[in-house]
């Protein structure tokens, strides 16, 4: 009781997620203890179907703009799109120190001289320990499919926290540096009070495979193989990269990379030491032509078939310097990331379609997760063994599975708590509560230059002239009498094809004439009533003849 008493008066750590729950993508985080704020992450996703015309989706940070004063600094846990890509528009609104191992910092600072900012950028290694403010973080070495991932164990006033950040546990990574567990082994034997675990692949029985799987099955297509190979896999999986290249010197193939994101990391990878090239096996994109196909390999982006990419664009024969011809081998080194599974098979199609043979995950192993599967997560939970526990990284289903495999190791129900974005858990000594406090976490939307200019009601008729087009009702009114002196004309856009429907158009503009005669009979003259009215018109008109609901915008011009 007297524990209890205590606690009561004693000032929370608060943990308030702003993005990565429920989704796959914007992960972000924050910690608030009294007057110090610490951000973990800060990462975007990309838009859904949707969401028409939105470049990417970012979290909110009107809380921390907010609560300015307070936020001391932000720790990164790997260099994937999804964990750093929102920091350049944090940036623009808070100065705060970040810090990261040095591939992730390198690729943050790629970012920011593309936005043309700077940022106070902290390098540190795996092991290391980092104050924040009332925090204190120690960082330990994981593997994931990037190089320098971390996860985090975080001193707090009320007990330890431990963030997984993404990984998977792979016992023989290309870099020969597999997890600490002797490390997770002593915090656990510590006491871990909270624990954030990556939930992405909950769902999945087993284990994820290990990297040097994908190397396998390489070297098996490189070896019966006198095509061209074009390998297309995500820039920042470095070692994925390594492989490619470790195996295309195996078979005596010359190496070609494509894309900008691709060159980016490529180059930074090489100046940091994590990406090792022998010489005279690069060459320039654009000298492939007089080099055999059987003696060239072309490193590539657009795995998620991004419309842009280089893949694409190859697809598309609009690339500048490579062009797919019949008998070139494709190989996809990915999987779909969800909601990416349309746009893969239209560019997988178009592949077939020039004559290529395209190799993709469904039909070989030339792709491994980059997150814990079940068994894994087991591991990590037994090795750990939080008193409270809180997934994360997942959309609800993946949440839900981890949650249920907490269970299934004995933790008690009520220990486990499933968040939504911008709601609050308080830790105390011993004790850990979600509250019916919340922050401001709606998704931000950025189009273009716009930064959270375009929400539901522009969306809304995004999507309404996405699936009915557009009519506008021009009228030109009288200044002196208020009467129409022209029009009313009726202009269409993705509705239908006025030269071959001149019947309704005319139909439809007689109708607006006789609502307009109506308005003036019965004395209305105010242009927002006959805006109205005519919409009002129109709307019921075209509905009738066509079930079809356009967007209906009537412009008055006064004369």
């Amino acid at each position: 009781m007297k524990i209890l008493e205590n606690n009561k008066g004693a000032s929370p750590v608060k943990v308030i997620p702003l993005g990565g729950l429920n989704e796959v993508g914007k992960n972000m985080t924050v910690l608030e203890y009294k007057n110090d704020i610490m951000i973990i992450d800060c990462g975007l996703s990309f838009p859904d179907d949707e969401m028409f015309g939105i470049d990417i989706v970012i979290p909110d940070f009107s809380y921390l703009i907010k609560n300015r004063d307070k936020v001391k600094g932000m720790i990164l846990t790997h260099g994937h799109e999804d964990h750093i890509g929102a920091i350049p528009y944090l940036l623009k609104e808070l100065n705060l120190p970040i810090y990261g191992t040095r591939l992730t910092l390198g690729l943050v600072e790629n970012k920011l001289k593309e936005h043309g900012i700077k940022g106070k950028l902290n390098t540190i290694k795996a092991g290391q320990t980092v104050k924040i403010g009332e925090f204190k973080i120690e960082t330990i070495r994981t593997t994931h499919s990037i190089a320098d991932a971390i996860c985090l164990a975080i001193d707090t006033p009320a007990g330890m926290i431990f963030h997984t950040g993404d990984f998977k546990i792979d016992y023989t990574p290309l870099d020969g540096e597999p997890i600490d567990f002797q490390k997770l082994a002593e915090l656990g034997n510590k006491g871990v009070l909270l624990m954030l675990g990556d939930s992405t692949n909950a769902e999945r029985k087993g284990y994820t495979a290990s990297e040097k799987t994908v190397g396998v099955a390489l070297e098996n297509i490189f070896r019966g193989s006198e095509a061209r190979i074009l390998t297309a896999t995500f820039s920042s999986n470095v070692h994925r990269v390594q492989r490619i290249i470790d195996t295309a010197v195996m078979f005596g193939r010359k190496v070609a990379i494509s894309g900008r994101s691709m060159v980016n990391v490529a180059n930074l990878a090489v100046e940091l030491g994590y990406l090792k090239i022998p010489e005279n096996v690069l060459v320039d994109i654009n000298k492939t032509k007089n080099i055999p196909d059987k003696e060239l390999v072309i490193i590539t982006t657009g795995s998620q078939g991004e419309p842009m990419s280089a893949l694409s664009r190859m697809a598309s024969a609009e690339h500048k310097a490579i062009q797919i011809k019949k008998g070139d081998m494709v190989i996809l080194s990915s999987s779909p990331v969800p909601g990416n599974e349309k746009t893969v098979s239209n560019v997988v199609n178009k592949l077939f379609e020039k004559g290529a043979d395209v190799i993709y995950s469904d039909i070989a192993d030339i792709h491994v997760s980059g997150h814990a599967c079940a068994e894994e997560l087991k591991l990590v939970h037994s090795l750990i063994k939080p008193k409270y526990f809180m997934p994360v990284h997942g959309e609800y289903r993946h949440l839900r599975q981890h949650a249920l495999i907490a269970e299934n190791l004995g933790m008690p129900t009520e220990n486990i708590h499933i968040l939504e974005n911008g709601q609050v858990l308080h830790l105390t000594k011993d004790r850990v509560v979600k509250t019916k406090e919340e922050v401001p976490a709606s998704p931000v939307l950025v189009d273009g230059l716009g930064v959270g200019d375009v929400g539901n009601i522009v969306l809304r008729d995004r999507k309404l002239l996405s699936e009915s087009g557009l009519i506008i009702v021009v009228a030109a009114i009288e200044k002196s009498t208020g009467m129409i002196c022209s029009g009313p004309d009726i202009i269409s856009r993705g509705f239908v094809y006025v030269r071959e429907n001149e019947d309704l158009m005319k139909s439809a503009r007689t109708a607006v004439s006789a609502r307009l005669d109506k308005c003036y009979a019965d004395g209305l003259r105010d242009w927002a009533g006959l805006k109205n009215a005519v919409k009002d018109e129109l709307k019921n008109f075209i509905y009738e003849k066509t079930k079809r609901s356009p967007v209906i915008l009537p412009i008055f011009l006064e004369v």
